[in-house]
């Protein structure tokens, strides 16, 4: 997973996991030699190939804090108390949760198993395409296939005329999987990047092709690499979660590595990718709010990098190049009344305000650049040898509360992927007629998952639109044409009996929260069906939005699916996220319990039918809900959750503390930041009460969320459920189940299928044990 437009725009906030623009190269789900890993991405580039991962289902690798346990800084500041784990405790606190685990297990294995084929059956029935996809260089074609990677010519693919270059299993990655691979432009060489699911390191192999393919070159804890010419080959280096070097190193007579650039500030994660037009290779620097960027000519590789735009506290920007321009997507934008006096001028899209004619804006002037900023997506231009913000001109411009969701760059055209008030458009920039052409996309449509484009000059661009309850549908736009297609597949069975519903609920603010809701066109009696509402609200990243086989089982069951897209997630756009971070965190909380007080008023369920789910980041939301508002709901589950924010904010020798403090603070240095993030923290405020059942799935592999948090955090929820019935001693009090399921294998971003729907499996079992027995 590299930086892209994709996570760039899915993630201004932060500003890179991924995330990240892979340069438009698509991300899609590996197959395993019996079924597809769910969680693998793989991420091609032919020529210049997603978090989403495709675009939805992600888990970038900075997304989330690191907890990993270690000796404390000295602070001035007094420290909250907390329980001390050493090894000895903790290896305790693992075989006793264990042991628990063992003990109730058996009361959910029989459903698992039910719903465990049920998933397969849907999985088999929705699957319509097994294949790979297919990656054109020139006359060749590149595919992946169970750990291997063949190559064939454009016209014999289908008639099986392919040769093997590549085999994982050969090579001894046994139990690692391909991840991205990178064709060097005169298909010489191929680089490869391996990665098992117990690590988030990768090592790159590159080969020589030719009748004889041969391992060149293994590159371990590698993130992100580009071939900048024929024989050279651009890379990062990851250690510790962080990527802050880049390296090049050649393949020619006289073989050599060196050290390219190097970032200093801990708050930044450096990676690099290819313009479309592979003219530029360029080094990303990202903090979550700021960033700046570094081009390297790929035509004279061994100069050195030379700056774009010098990094600004608060300005994000993302490059790509057309016909000796770069075309900058930030959220630096031009002044308020600047807007307002173009907008007196020129006729406007739906979804943005972009002038029909012309299309470019004038040029403008240092000073006004920096008077009135407004946070909010903007595309704009400078020549290659004028890049500095002075010369920025504004292209195009959203309107506030569109978010940007992806950008493809073409060589007379520029695709702008958008989502206003739930729904999705295109817009098509026209750079030849400077005109540009706006298409709403089906309402039940959520998500976008780009294919890969690797031909500049391509007529058509190919993309799918997915939703949690609807498989991936195939849509080409046509440059020549003008016009959408669908591209229909008649083996995938249509969905016909999902609703989707989009509302929106007032906060403790009177902002409007989106809801999107899904449910059973034949159900009667909503009020009486399981709810389970999703929550994230971090980073400034969307809820998964991308289609998973369990949640439409789950429909076809009857139950409502809801997900709430609450603030400091990036639903909305660039200040979204702004109002639910930081000293703003608060807010999402406040936004989560008014939007499941809503789905309640309008007949969607009610507490006792209602289930929240959330993952990592999210778990603090929904953690602090649960201390909060238990009332609301019935039963909670929780993945890789992130449920101690305080301990781990005040503990600076961790890889990402330091660069996560642009989203929740720094509580060492501000003692009313520690004060409000212990005010919502979920470890802190556990207290005797009512609470719902709760069910985490963790991984002792885990380096991002490490196990000791969550068991502490599961102990002392237990004692405080357990206290509070005992001094109740009311006929018939209920006592929650509180579930840990550790898993050996897997890690915060990758499980195997066969781990994946295991996991799922149990969850679904638990929900269905706690909400329809109710």
């Amino acid at each position: 997973m590299c930086w892209t437009a994709k996570s760039f725009i899915r993630g201004l906030s932060y500003s890179v996991k991924y995330c990240s623009k892979d340069n438009h190269l698509q991300k899609i789900h590996l197959y395993s030699k019996l079924k597809p890993k769910k969680c693998h991405i793989l991420d091609w580039s032919g020529s210049t190939c997603n978090s989403t991962v495709p675009p939805g289902s992600i888990l970038p690798w900075r997304f989330f804090s690191c907890k990993q346990e270690g000796t404390e800084i000295p602070c001035k500041i007094k420290k909250i108390a907390s329980i001390t784990t050493p090894e000895l405790l903790y290896k305790d606190l693992l075989k006793s949760e264990q042991k628990n685990w063992n003990e109730i297990s058996g009361r959910y294995k029989a459903m698992a198993k039910r719903i465990k084929k049920k998933i397969e059956e849907l999985h088999k029935k929705y699957t319509f395409s097994s294949e790979s996809p297919r990656i054109k260089v020139g006359e060749s074609v590149y595919f992946e296939e169970n750990g291997c990677i063949f190559l064939s010519k454009a016209d014999d693919v289908d008639e099986g005329n392919v040769r093997i270059l590549f085999s994982a299993e050969d090579l001894g990655f046994d139990d690692a999987f391909i991840q991205r691979i990178r064709i060097s432009p005169d298909q010489r060489y191929m680089a490869t990047s391996l990665k098992s699911e117990n690590s988030e390191e990768a090592t790159c192999v590159v080969m020589k092709l030719g009748d004889f393919p041969v391992v060149e070159k293994v590159i371990p804890n590698v993130f992100s690499f580009e071939w900048v010419s024929n024989d050279v080959l651009y890379y990062t280096s990851q250690k510790n979660l962080k990527c802050q070097d880049v390296f090049m190193t050649t393949f020619t007579k006289q073989k050599h590595t060196e050290l390219v650039y190097t970032e200093q500030d801990a708050r930044f994660f450096v990676d690099i990718y290819c313009t479309k037009d592979r003219r530029f290779l360029t080094i990303n620097s990202n903090s979550k709010t700021t960033s700046e960027v570094w081009l390297v000519d790929c035509r004279h590789p061994f100069k050195s990098p030379v700056l774009v735009q010098a990094r600004t506290k608060g300005v994000i920007y993302h490059i790509e190049h057309r016909n000796d321009e770069l075309y900058i997507l930030t959220t630096y934008g031009e002044p308020a009344e600047y807007k307002t006096e173009q907008k007196q001028k020129n006729n406007f899209c739906p979804a943005c305000c972009v002038c029909a004619e012309p299309l470019l804006a004038p040029k403008l002037t240092f000073s006004k650049l920096w008077k009135g900023r407004l946070e909010r997506h903007q595309l704009m231009k400078a020549p290659v040898s004028s890049s500095g913000m002075e010369n920025w001109q504004l292209v195009y411009a959203l309107e506030e509360k569109t978010k940007l969701v992806d950008l493809e760059m073409f060589s007379d055209h520029c695709i702008l992927f958008l989502q206003n008030a739930g729904h999705l458009y295109l817009n098509v920039i026209s750079f030849v007629s400077h005109s540009v052409q706006s298409i709403k996309l089906p309402a039940w449509a959520c998500a976008f998952e780009l294919e890969s484009h690797p031909e500049h000059t391509t007529s058509t661009c190919y993309f799918q639109l997915t939703s949690p309850v609807h498989p991936p549908k195939r849509f080409a736009y046509s440059f020549k044409e003008n016009n959408l297609i669908e591209q229909a597949v008649q083996e995938v069975p249509i969905i016909t009996n999902c609703h989707t519903t989009r509302l929106l609920a007032k906060s403790k603010d009177e902002t409007l929260v989106p809801i999107t809701v899904f449910h059973n066109t034949n159900s009667k009696e909503l009020h009486r069906k399981p709810l389970l509402v999703h929550v994230y609200g971090a980073y400034g990243m969307d809820l998964n939005m991308s289609f998973k086989e369990e949640k439409l089982l789950l429909i076809e069951e009857g139950w409502i699916l809801a997900y709430c897209h609450v603030r400091g997630g990036g639903e909305l756009g660039h200040s979204w996220h702004k109002d639910g971070c930081q000293h703003n965190k608060l807010k999402g909380l406040d936004d989560l319990k008014a939007c499941i007080i809503l789905l309640h008023e309008l007949g969607f369920s009610q507490p006792k039918y209602t289930a929240l789910a959330a993952a990592s980041a999210g778990g603090v939301l929904a953690g602090a809900l649960c201390n909060s508002n238990p009332e609301l709901i019935r039963a909670m589950v929780l993945q890789a959750p992130f449920i101690d924010v305080l301990n781990t904010m005040m503990k600076t020798h961790l890889p990402l503390t330091i660069e996560e403090q642009e989203e929740w603070g720094n509580p060492l240095a501000d003692e009313k930041c520690m004060k409000y993030i212990k005010s919502y923290c979920p470890y802190h405020n556990i207290k005797p009460q009512c609470y719902p059942s709760v069910f985490i799935t963790a991984y002792e592999n885990d380096q991002r969320i490490p196990l000791t948090g969550v068991l502490r955090y599961v102990q002392k929820l237990r004692k405080a459920a357990l206290d509070h019935a005992g001094r109740t001693k009311k006929k018939g009090n209920w006592i929650p189940n509180i579930i840990l399921d550790i898993q050996a294998n897997g890690s915060h971003c990758d499980s195997s299928w066969e781990d994946s729907l295991n996991e799922v499996a149990r969850q679904l079992a638990f929900l269905k044990k706690e909400l329809e027995d109710v």
